[in-house]
């Protein structure tokens, strides 16, 4: 759907605190990437545009925990035709969803509610109050079914709707499953937790969003066009049917998004969010391991999924992100806290994937630089590939352990099954890991009908002990 996608003993120490830690944020604004790193990130941008037709993206990039690269591509409007820029605020969708499970858990740091409350303590007649606990409410496990599935605008969302409407028609009919058996995404859920933070906070959700983070972490771009949509100097929405020309894209009514989607701001803006994660600047400890610990279901599984956020491993790094979307509108957020890495990137097209897909290649790119990736071992990488292709290897380059797994038969059947795909469209590293005193290589070979993977294990020495060739997953 359009919203969807993914106490303190002494508050006025804490706030200095919090006033301290986003001036020194603002400061480090003025680090800088490097000219190479820029032009590569560019080239990611702009092939993510070309490839999708989406008209205009905007990005931040956090290395190191500080913001090292704000820029923006393409066109913000179509008529009259204008140019993205940096400074342009865009809506971030259901990335809302994380500033919302925030204002919760300050509340619960400050001692007014639990995570374990019942949701018919704040809201009374809701389906099950006296069963469904805030922490389902945020997590997705809750059985609230989702008011607003649809990827397309309609009737209903051009009127004004409240809190209480939505409340009233969706979460007081049946569940859609028994609470914490499943998991399943649901915008529903947030609205209600947007009135438990009215109702123990005092105030509207965004005036205490904007007292407790918002001014504070000093991102002062940020927006509710949940109550006002964004002005001309702002980028304009757009759609399109099927592969047909962009078209503007209907804004939604007063009260659809809700806690759940209202937010729009600079990129750069959402990036002092993801640094505020990084350094565990505006909640304690422990409430950002309650944000970003995955949630399990009744009978133990995992659901990939804390509180507003998705929170994964892959390749052995630490993942917490969220995509966002609303009328006109997508957006991607990955935060990888533990190597002090996070990626935003804001576009105006709804139903599209170029901000994910932007997103996560620039985060790879960024983990591959990091890691270490070694362009000489690269290119042995792929000169062994290339002699596979053709049935033979440099047995200097392998292991002894690897000179026995190469048979004759082997290289026959490597040759075999690889000279027909010609020559690959692309290759390159994905991830570079340890395992058993070695340097563990994943590297992926791409043909316009198939996807190729080569697990690699390489020897302090550079030789090869493994080199697996395997249809990707």
């Amino acid at each position: 759907m359009r919203i969807q996608r993914a106490s303190r003993k002494n508050v006025l120490s804490a706030a200095a605190f919090i006033v301290c830690c986003a001036s020194a944020l603002v400061a480090q604004k003025h680090t800088e990437m490097a000219p190479e790193a820029r032009i590569e990130i560019d080239e990611i941008a702009r092939k993510g545009l070309s490839a999708t037709g989406v008209p205009s993206a905007s990005l931040s990039v956090v290395k190191d925990g500080a913001i090292v690269y704000v820029q923006a591509y393409g066109d913000a409007r179509l008529d009259p035709k204008t140019l993205a820029t940096p400074a342009m605020r865009y809506s971030i969708g259901s990335i809302s969803k994380q500033f919302t499970a925030a204002a919760v858990l300050m509340l619960k740091e400050q001692g007014k509610l639990s995570l374990d409350d019942k949701v018919g303590k704040w809201v009374p007649g809701l389906t099950r109050g006296d069963e469904v606990s805030i922490r389902q409410l945020l997590s997705h496990t809750s059985g609230y079914q989702d008011y607003a599935p649809q990827d397309y605008t309609i009737p209903a969302w051009e009127k004004p709707i409240s809190a209480q409407q939505i409340i009233d028609r969706w979460a007081k009919i049946p569940l859609d499953f028994d609470p914490g058996t499943k998991w399943q995404y649901s915008n529903t859920n947030f609205v209600i937790a947007g009135v438990i933070v009215e109702k123990a906070g005092g105030k509207p959700l965004f005036d205490f969003l904007q007292e407790r983070v918002l001014t504070p972490l000093q991102m002062a771009t940020a927006t509710n066009t949940d109550e006002t949509r964004l002005p001309p100097s702002d980028p304009s929405g757009y759609f399109s049917y099927a592969l047909g020309p962009l078209r503007p894209a209907l804004k939604e009514a007063p009260g659809w998004m809700y806690a759940a989607g209202e937010l729009a701001m600079t990129a750069e803006d959402l990036a002092k969010w993801n640094i505020s994660v990084m350094r565990q600047s505006i909640l304690s400890p422990g409430s950002y391991r309650e944000m970003e610990t995955e949630v399990l279901l009744k009978n133990g599984v995992g659901t990939r999924y804390g509180l507003g956020v998705s929170v994964f491993s892959q390749s052995g790094h630490r993942w917490i992100e969220h995509g966002g979307e609303v009328s006109g509108f997508t957006a991607e957020n990955i935060i990888l806290p533990d190597d002090r890495i996070a990626v935003s990137v804001l576009t105006n097209q709804d139903a599209a994937g170029a901000a994910s897909q932007i997103g996560r290649e620039i985060v790879s790119w960024l983990l591959r630089r990091q890691s270490g990736q070694d362009p000489k071992q690269d290119a042995l990488v792929r000169k062994a590939f290339d002699g596979l292709r053709q049935g033979k290897i440099d047995r200097s380059q392998f292991t002894d352990n690897a000179n026995f797994y190469f048979t004759k038969q082997a290289l026959a059947d490597y040759a075999a099954s690889l000279r027909p795909l010609g020559e690959p469209k692309r290759f390159e590293p994905t991830s570079v890991t340890l395992r058993g005193g070695m340097t563990h290589r994943i590297y992926v070979v791409e043909y316009p009908r198939k996807t190729l993977q080569i697990n690699i294990y390489e020897m302090p020495d550079g030789k090869f002990e493994q080199l697996l060739v395997s249809a990707s997953q």
